[in-house]
Order: C-alpha cells, then sequence, then structure tokens
C-alpha cells in the first residue's frame, strides 16, 4: 500500500539529482528515479480527491434539513405545545410516563396551566453517563408556590432504534426538543430505571430571574417544535441551551469550555459564580445533592418531588 505522506519519494529524488553521478549505477538511478515518480504522481492525483470528498460531504450537510416528521422512539413522538397569555402559561401533553424498564412505559400526558410568578425555585440537574469528567446530560426543574413541580429537558429527539452518539452529534445527525414532563418522570427515568447518578443543586436566581429563564426556556421549546434545529455536539447540545438561557440572565456571560462540552463538571461554573445556592463545598455540594438513594426509596411515591428534595445547606 502506498502511503501519501511517506517522505521517501523526496529523499529518492534529492539522491538522483544530488549525489555524484559516479557513485550510483545508471540502471539505479533510473529505477529510482521511476520508482519514486510514481509515489509523488500518486500524492498529486490524491490530496484533490480527498479534498473533492470533503466538499461534497460538506455540500452534503450543508444541504440537510431538520424535520419534524421522522419515525420518532415512541417517548418522544408527541411534544408539549405551551399557550403563553398575560399572567399564565398552558402546556399541554406534559410528559408523565410510568416506567417497569428504561425502555418499558406507560404512555400518558397531562395539561396544566402555570403561573411564572408562582416559581420558588430553580434546580439544575446532572446525569453523568460517561467517563470522569466526561458527558452528562442536564435538565432544569422549577417548582411553585402552589405545589408543582417541572423539568425541561433539552435533548435530541431519537429515531426508532437509534441512540446517541457524540461523533453523529457533529454531523447533522439528529433534532434537537425540550422534553417537558414531571419529576416522576424525566427524573426518575435516569436515577432509577437508567441507574445513572443524579445531581439536583438548588440555584440562587432572583425572583424575576426565575420567571425569565422559566419563560425563555418555554418560548424556546415551541418554536423547536414547530421550527425544527440540528443537534450539534459542540454548539447546540442540552449544557449550550441552558448557557444560552442563563447568559440572558447574567451580567458575565458563561463563556464555551471544556466544562461546557464535558458537562459532567459543569457544576464547577455554577459553583465559581455562586449560583449554587449552598454554604457547602463543591465536593460536599456532591454528595449532599446526589438524589438516587431519596429517589429509589421514594420511586411509587406520589409526592416523589417533595421526598427527592434535600434540605438546602
Amino acid at each position: 500500500h502506498i502511503n501519501p505522506f511517506n517522505t521517501t519519494p523526496v529523499i529518492g529524488l534529492v539522491v538522483f539529482f544530488f549525489v555524484p553521478k559516479n557513485t550510483i549505477p545508471q540502471n539505479k538511478k533510473v529505477s529510482i528515479l521511476k520508482t519514486h515518480m510514481k509515489k509523488i504522481l500518486f500524492c498529486i492525483l490524491i490530496f484533490p480527491v480527498i479534498g473533492i470528498l470533503v466538499i461534497l460531504f460538506g455540500h452534503h450537510l450543508t444541504f440537510q434539513t431538520p424535520s419534524l416528521t421522522r419515525d420518532w422512539n415512541p417517548d418522544q413522538q408527541l411534544l408539549a405545545s405551551s399557550q403563553i397569555q398575560e399572567k399564565k402559561i398552558t402546556i399541554k401533553n406534559i410528559r408523565n410516563f410510568d416506567y417497569t424498564t428504561p425502555s418499558e412505559f406507560t404512555i400518558q400526558y397531562y395539561n396544566e396551566t402555570f403561573n411564572p410568578k408562582n416559581i420558588t425555585r430553580a434546580w439544575y440537574i446532572i446525569e453523568p453517563f460517561g467517563a470522569k469528567d466526561g458527558p452528562a446530560h442536564t435538565i432544569i426543574s422549577f417548582d411553585f408556590s402552589d405545589g408543582k413541580h417541572l423539568s425541561i429537558s433539552p435533548e435530541i429527539r431519537k429515531e426508532k432504534g437509534e441512540s446517541f452518539s457524540a461523533i453523529n452529534g457533529l454531523f447533522n445527525q439528529y433534532e434537537i426538543v425540550y422534553m417537558i414532563g414531571n419529576e416522576r418522570d424525566l427524573l426518575r427515568l435516569r436515577s432509577n430505571y437508567r441507574n445513572n447518578d443524579v445531581y439536583m443543586y438548588p440555584l440562587k436566581i432572583s425572583e424575576q430571574g426565575l420567571q425569565d429563564l422559566f419563560l425563555s426556556m418555554i418560548k424556546r421549546a415551541e418554536r423547536l417544535r414547530t421550527q425544527p434545529e440540528f443537534y450539534h455536539t459542540i454548539w447546540n447540545t442540552c449544557v449550550t441551551s441552558l448557557q444560552g438561557h442563563a447568559n440572558h440572565l447574567l451580567e458575565k456571560n458563561i463563556h464555551w469550555s471544556k466544562k461546557i462540552l464535558l458537562p459532567q463538571t459543569s457544576d464547577e461554573i455554577l459553583f465559581e459564580r455562586r449560583l449554587i445556592d449552598t454554604n457547602l463545598t463543591l465536593d460536599e455540594a456532591r454528595k449532599y445533592y446526589l438524589i438516587n438513594q431519596r429517589a429509589q426509596e421514594a420511586d411509587q411515591d406520589p409526592e416523589f418531588s417533595k421526598k427527592i428534595r434535600p434540605q438546602i445547606q
């Protein structure tokens, strides 16, 4: 096999042209020249071919369009819709699945009306699913003074038989959506049935900031429901989506970094900005706000959301 990055052809030509003629037999010089000219010709031809293939692939990606009408997984076939009125937001088709395994569930939805002024707290949720300091999923959950709770999860919308791949996510293979559901669905699925660690951090946000965060997430969820976008592993993920919402509230933006790309340690960003409502150190907070044991104990409890919440420390 010919290696296009092999420097031997160049060395061969240097030897041919610059080594004194009387030191190399004539037939040997001709052999060297023929051999290495073939390799150089191969290099001259192969690089344009590679360039053309790259251009064609980029053209293919450029003219792909995101879709609303693929053969979606049953858990993502129906997206929540929102109607925003002056003082309230009515959300239809809030997901409320009851699981027996991660892929076996009873499908059920409900409708609910929320008043953003009743929001008392937001929580930042991290679900690691890879190596240490690696990939993770992130969710925001909201508490309301009338006892309601709601989770909003930016994530890929999977077709039947499809699974997440960070590599595929670079090449327009998934759409991004906001799944809206209650915590017995979106959090319990991850802690109790996927058996992944789930960290639930209380956020330190003003009353107006809570309302603005909720409204901006609902608006983006509704926009993605009707105007699809491609997910991208680097710049359009669950955590970059939350980063965008947060930057609308903060005086100093959260900039893209390794902790955004690999959000298992994205809690460090919030801790450094003092956006986590705690007096604990980060290591202490990670232990304290890990909800798995509480979630498993409250698995069938109708007050699941109340039972998984730790006292703020």
